[in-house]
């Protein structure tokens, strides 16, 4: 495992996270016994960071992992990194302090500590990041030692911009990037890097289409957001499939697998090719099953991708799947 430092302290993380949505089901069902599973596996492989939100499952996603840290005891060596924003009544025009510290009191419950590693607003909306009020509701909980730290999770590069610029203690981005979406190269990473913000890439398989194993005829789950947001119906469209219709995104990974390299899967490539980037900090792929968070950690190890490789995809995305990408980018 690779580790890297994350933000203006300089706290180490691993640079593989594990993405702790799927432990909200909105993946489909994944066993409690299964999720803990998964939640051991990754640290057993070296993964010291894991990334999740209060409305993951409605709360699910938090209880997990902060009976896992607790039962294990490794509450000081897991840096877990939350969200609120969307869970509750702040959305959408309703973050009030008293509100914003609710959600924070019931994150503190919920993962079994006294103080939240890292809080991120959760996709709120733009026009309440442009207002000064919310990024003072979470410095008043940094002083007070309720939060550590606090980033922000956006869906495009203007609201990534924006909160740089709102909020000179920013400590963290999470944002869409992967082969599909590579807006933020040009258009984020030097900024980042020069305000020592860390940016966490999510999505990092546009839902498992990155993965190359998907088809046509593939279905998923009803309580799946790949079932029930693929058109955008829940929220971002973004957050499903990277924002690409499926039979286009499936189309346009069949094309890709002739790129992946000897010797490995056509998700590792995709991971590796998120962590050539240094203004990374930490990639954050999800996972269902004990084998796949293994498969996830494991690619810190793999040696970077060509220059070849790189302007390959670089150039597939610009004239195949830059125009096809909907929502807000």
């Amino acid at each position: 495992m690779l580790y890297n430092p994350f933000g203006k302290d300089q706290v180490k993380i691993s640079r593989v996270g594990l993405g702790c949505w799927q432990l909200g089901a909105d993946w489909g069902e994944v066993d409690p016994t299964v999720a803990k599973a998964i939640l051991g596996a990754s640290v057993d492989n070296g993964v010291t960071f894991f990334d999740t939100a209060d409305v993951y499952g409605g709360g699910r996603s938090e209880s997990l992992i902060g009976e896992f840290l607790a039962e294990s005891k490794l509450q000081d060596e897991i840096f877990v990194a939350t969200k609120l924003g969307r869970f509750g009544d702040l959305y959408p025009d309703n973050y009030t302090a008293a509100g914003v510290r609710e959600r924070v009191e019931e994150s503190l419950v919920r993962l079994k500590t006294d103080c939240l590693d890292l809080v991120q607003l959760h996709c709120i909306p733009t026009e309440v990041m442009r207002q000064d009020e919310i990024w003072e509701i979470l410095e008043t909980l940094v002083s007070e030692g309720k939060i550590a730290r606090f980033g922000a999770s956006v869906e495009s590069m203007e609201e990534a911009l924006l909160c740089i610029e709102k909020a000179p203690a920013l400590t963290s981005l999470q944002i869409i990037f992967n082969i599909f979406r590579q807006k933020p190269i040009r258009k984020l990473f030097d900024t980042a890097k020069a305000k020592q913000v860390g940016i966490i890439a999510r999505v990092p398989l546009a839902s498992g289409l990155l993965t190359g194993k998907f088809s046509i005829d593939t279905s998923f789950e009803e309580t799946d957001h790949r079932n029930y947001n693929k058109d955008g119906n829940a929220f971002n469209v973004g957050e499903t499939f990277a924002g690409l219709p499926y039979e286009k995104g499936v189309e346009l990974a069949d094309k890709l697998k002739a790129e992946v390299p000897e010797g490995m899967s056509f998700a590792q490539m995709a991971l590796r090719w998120i962590l050539d980037y240094d203004a990374v900090s930490v990639v954050i792929p999800g996972a269902t099953r004990v084998e796949q968070a293994k498969a996830n950690a494991a690619i810190a190890d793999l040696p970077q991708l060509g220059d070849e490789l790189h302007q390959t995809l670089r150039t597939f995305y610009k004239h195949e799947v830059r125009d096809h990408i909907r929502g807000p980018y």
